[in-house]
């Protein structure tokens, strides 16, 4: 995962016309972090910094779903079915809080098991839910989502500036 992310940079970056590569990592699955690195803020900062170091391009970008898709899903609770939903406990209203031990995925699977009786299924259920997101809801209930965001679009927005001056 993390050489195969700076390969494909260096892969894709000098092809005419690419603005950018863009890599999106759960922040929960990597396992390169050091002993000290156990805060949210401190993971994301040393993979972000190592991963684009290793890809040595400033137009590549890591980011990190802080911890896993799910943290999207769980910034719009209404999306959920109902008796799923109100097993959800109050930490889950700052979705990317949720702790390492059990992060988004696991207390939505948690939380299906104890309301159907069955397992939260990531690609079904993970999959349907992603397609109903409100991304300006996620943006403004999740700052790494919006960091992302901001930083895609600034970045969008400099290379259509860019392009142009060159057409002049």
């Amino acid at each position: 995962m993390e050489k195969d992310a700076a390969n494909k940079a260096k892969l894709h970056l000098p092809r005419m016309g690419v603005i950018a590569v863009i890599g999106l990592l759960d922040l929960y699955g990597p396992s390169f972090y050091r002993p000290e690195h156990k805060s949210v803020e401190h993971r994301f900062e040393f993979a972000k910094r190592h991963m684009e170091m290793k890809a040595n391009d400033p137009r590549f970008r890591q980011y990190f779903a802080v911890h896993d898709i799910e943290a999207w899903i769980l910034s719009q609770p209404g999306l959920l079915p109902s008796t799923v939903r109100r097993k959800l406990p109050g930490t889950a209203g700052n979705p990317e809080t949720v702790n390492f031990d059990e992060p988004p995925a696991r207390l939505l699977d948690r939380c299906y098991r104890e309301a159907t009786g069955r397992k939260y299924k990531k690609v079904t259920y993970g999959a349907e839910l992603f397609r109903e997101l409100d991304p300006a809801v996620v943006r403004e209930k999740c700052p790494y989502f919006r960091l992302m965001a901001d930083d895609l679009v600034n970045m969008a927005a400099k290379a259509l500036e860019s392009s142009k001056q060159r057409q002049g």
